[in-house]
């Protein structure tokens, strides 16, 4: 995985004049901690513990033979955008038995980047369904697995229903430069939103980025 390095620069610079909560969502097994692992500047905080057997009786490990963790509380890294602007990334655990927690999680978020597989598009609805429920907007990337079927763009939006103005790409969560770009979608997406409290920090953080 090529992760962000741990900066020594562990407190915000006083420069900074907006925090913005996102969160990294999905089911289960589809790379949240990876994700947010590998953008973080900071030494993520992980609450990965190891699966135990009574944990595979509920949880769907078809296809995912090396799975042997999983997240049962949140990962949490940051990222600063420019002087003025840090985002703050929430990973959530992607079990269903697990959905109160970060429904919970949704309070004070901006917005929230949904990871999809293109084995499971369908365990991904009951997870947008929760951010809408909420009025959370979302942008979707698609998590390359080299097992996965190849689907074009077009083909996965129809198959998960998407507004024509919800943004998807492909990501590789273990890839910084691409998974600094999907999050970099859902920014943009987010300063087109009304009433946008990205745009109280100081203008498009797109092309002042120091930490890309």
């Amino acid at each position: 995985m090529d992760s962000a390095p741990a900066s020594d620069d562990v407190y915000l610079r006083p420069s900074v004049q907006t925090a913005v909560k996102l969160l990294i969502v999905g089911h289960f097994a589809v790379g949240k901690t990876t994700f947010v692992g590998t953008l973080s500047e900071i030494r993520p905080l992980c609450t990965e513990e190891v699966m135990t057997e009574a944990g595979a009786l509920v949880d769907d490990l078809a296809g995912m033979r090396d799975k042997t963790t999983t997240t049962v509380a949140l990962d949490f890294g940051r990222l600063t955008l420019n002087d003025r602007l840090v985002l703050y990334l929430f990973g959530t655990p992607g079990q269903q038995r697990f959905t109160r927690l970060w429904q919970d999680m949704t309070q004070g978020a901006l917005g929230a980047l949904v990871l999809a597989d293109s084995r499971r598009l369908s365990q991904s609805f009951e997870v947008m369904g929760v951010l809408e429920e909420h009025g959370l907007p979302y942008a979707v990337a698609l998590n390359q697995f080299h097992d996965a079927p190849a689907y074009e763009l077009d083909e996965v939006r129809e198959a998960l229903d998407l507004l024509p103005e919800t943004p998807l790409v492909r990501c590789d969560a273990r890839d910084r430069v691409s998974a600094t770009r999907a999050l970099i979608r859902l920014v943009e997406y987010l300063l087109t939103l009304p009433h946008s409290r990205l745009r109280s920090s100081g203008g498009t953080p797109i092309g002042h980025r120091e930490h890309a």
